[in-house]
């Protein structure tokens, strides 16, 4: 490209999109990282003939990343990343080993590369299944020059790096039982996303501001799901907020604990089946909660709050606040009504994923 738009220098951040973009089209990337290349797609988003296409392209090198999630759901005790051998293995074989439910254990495996595992992070950005299929390219790479290429080191460490975001518009919103409120618009991040602080009452910026960071929940939050208590954490937060003389919600965009719409109700399928809420995750090869909070924090440094007070029952998103230097000051829990349809859930994310919930209280106060 010409000099003259500086735009010959292309950032980790642009090529980490367009591989995100690559993946969900069902198209190979290649990624690079301690002198190997990989060839790397999506069993989420390929297609039959493009699996079998790549197959025979890497002439049967290809094999498939296991997280230690689904490894340990299929050979219990195995606590790593692992790599299946797929010479000779059919697409639906391939599907039914990385994501069916009741799979037999691979006869054959080995401990996953770091890149082969790397390549799950990618997934993770692109919300897909992190079901990669990988295969060494060495001496056959020339057969990929036409594939969107990036370096490991162009993916963000740890999915934690500081990102940047600009705000967008702030406007006046009158909303039912609340009164008047105000929408802030924040753009940035991965794909430029949009994502939202409400503010409602009126807040006192400069003591420690009333907060609640709320991961999108389509079913409980839009629809009214019994299967979870977000709905009711979204609403009951809102009115906390007021009573409290004004505070702001971070609505951020990360549905089903970061997986993404698709991975939840994929799981939703297997809890009726009647595994729980992580157990379903780990089928899939994720762990317990892949939500991360940057937007959450340069959402806060751009509307100058440095102090809180946090609503939430998740001791994460207080160390995330800590960590990203937010001075939190108490927690306030959030509760909704405990269901039929929710009890297990909300018991599953007290004993395994240690939120502070005392369910029993809320049962008899019903």
């Amino acid at each position: 490209m010409s000099d003259s738009y500086g735009f010959e220098f292309i950032s980790s951040e642009v090529k980490v999109e367009r591989a995100v973009a690559e993946l969900r089209f069902g198209r190979p990337v290649v990624l690079n990282g301690g002198g190997k290349r990989l060839a790397v797609m999506s069993l989420d988003c390929v297609a039959p003939t493009v699996y079998d296409q790549f197959a025979a392209a890497t002439e049967g090198r290809h094999a498939l990343l296991l997280t230690s999630h689904r490894a340990d759901r299929l050979i219990p005790g195995t606590a790593t990343d692992i790599s299946v051998p797929l010479a000779g293995i059919s697409f639906d074989q391939a599907s039914q080993l990385a994501y069916g439910l009741g799979a037999s254990a691979p006869t054959s495996w080995r401990a996953a590369t770091p890149l082969m595992t790397e390549s799950a992070e990618l997934a993770r950005l692109a919300l897909l299944l992190p079901a990669m299929v990988c295969a060494d390219i060495d001496g056959i790479d020339h057969r990929f020059a036409g594939c969107c290429s990036l370096n490991h080191s162009d993916l963000p460490a740890s999915g934690r790096a500081r990102q940047h975001f600009d705000m967008v518009v702030r406007t006046r919103v009158p909303l039912r039982d609340l009164g008047d409120s105000q929408f802030v618009v924040f753009r940035g991040g991965l794909a430029q996303k949009d994502q939202v602080a409400i503010i409602v009452g009126k807040p006192d910026f400069n003591a420690p501001v009333p907060i609640r960071i709320h991961s999108s929940c389509i079913t409980g939050d839009l629809c009214g799901s019994l299967k979870c208590d977000c709905g009711d954490q979204l609403r009951n937060g809102l009115h906390s907020l007021k009573a409290m003389g004004g505070g702001v919600l971070l609505y951020l965009d990360q549905e089903g604990r970061g997986t993404g719409i698709g991975a939840k109700m994929r799981a939703y399928g297997f809890q009726h089946l009647g595994l729980d809420t992580i157990d379903a995750d780990a089928e899939l090869g994720f762990g317990s909660d892949h939500r991360r909070y940057e937007a959450a924090l340069a959402m806060l440094r751009l509307l100058e709050i440095k102090k809180v007070v946090i609503f939430t029952n998740n001791p994460t998103k207080i160390a995330a606040l800590v960590e990203g230097g937010v001075e939190v000051h108490r927690r306030v829990a959030v509760t909704g009504e405990v269901t039929v349809e929710n009890e297990g859930y909300l018991r599953t994310k007290r004993a395994r994923a240690g939120h502070m919930l005392d369910i029993e209280t809320l049962i008899a106060a019903e």
